[in-house]
């Protein structure tokens, strides 16, 4: 995650493109992190399990491998952010990156300064440990330990990313409080993340899937309508 003989933040850039990798790897350096790159999937994920980077900047149109597959082979044994950058605006192909377990997706064209600013935003993401009465929350057939970070439903462990956990652990923190999109932006992203807030449905949406809650009928997640969501309440 960091470099241990510096302390630096580790990233690697993923692109094709050589002027744009260059041109985010100086950026990047500028800020004071420790920047690796690579041009094709295959060495990008050799290259996330030999260094273990914080933070992959991954493009979704790599030729052979691409960032799609990239992503689900990462998420097989790391947990580091992932931001997916993407030359097409359709909404699928932000819910095809979204769906694999990136945590945020740019749009090219981008402004590199931008980017900077999304990956500090999400290095500086809020870790508050949960009050000790609270360490383990069940809702029905669901139980969440938040501390240890563990997801378990009818006593089968859940594998949730990082950011699915964080958003849950938002939601069941507060069981029966309606959470707007914004404030589970600020609780999960932090105050200092700025993009879309169609985000947080992405995600709700993975959770639902994983977990099996029907959003026409949810045991687990409900929507709030002109709101945002809000979890069932605890046992």
């Amino acid at each position: 995650m960091t470099d241990s003989s510096t302390g630096t933040v580790k990233v690697l850039v993923v692109d094709d493109e050589r002027p744009l990798r260059r041109l985010v790897e100086q950026y990047l350096h500028c800020e004071g992190m420790n920047v690796a790159t690579a041009s094709d999937g295959a060495e990008a994920v050799e290259m996330v399990r030999n260094q273990d980077p914080a933070v992959v900047i991954l493009d979704l149109g790599l030729p052979g491998m691409d960032g799609v597959e990239v992503c689900r082979q990462i998420r097989n044994f790391s947990d580091c952010y992932v931001v997916m950058l993407t030359a097409r605006a359709e909404e699928v192909d932000r819910l095809i990156g979204l769906s694999v377990g990136a945590d945020d997706y740019v749009t090219k064209p981008f402004s590199p300064r931008e980017l900077v600013l999304r990956v500090r935003a999400m290095l500086r993401r809020p870790r508050q440990g949960p009050p000790a009465d609270s360490r383990v929350v069940e809702i029905g057939a669901l139980r969440v330990n938040l501390v240890g970070r563990e997801v378990h439903l009818r006593g089968a462990p859940v594998e949730l990313t990082r950011t699915e956990f964080d958003v849950l652990a938002a939601l069941i923190s507060e069981p029966g409080v309606a959470l707007s999109r914004r404030e589970l932006i600020t609780r999960v992203w932090g105050p200092d993340w700025f993009g879309d807030r169609h985000l947080v449905d992405v995600h709700v949406g993975h959770l639902r899937r994983k977990l099996g809650d029907d959003p026409t009928d949810p045991e687990f997640i409900h929507t709030i309508r002109g709101v945002g969501y809000k979890a069932g309440s605890a046992r």
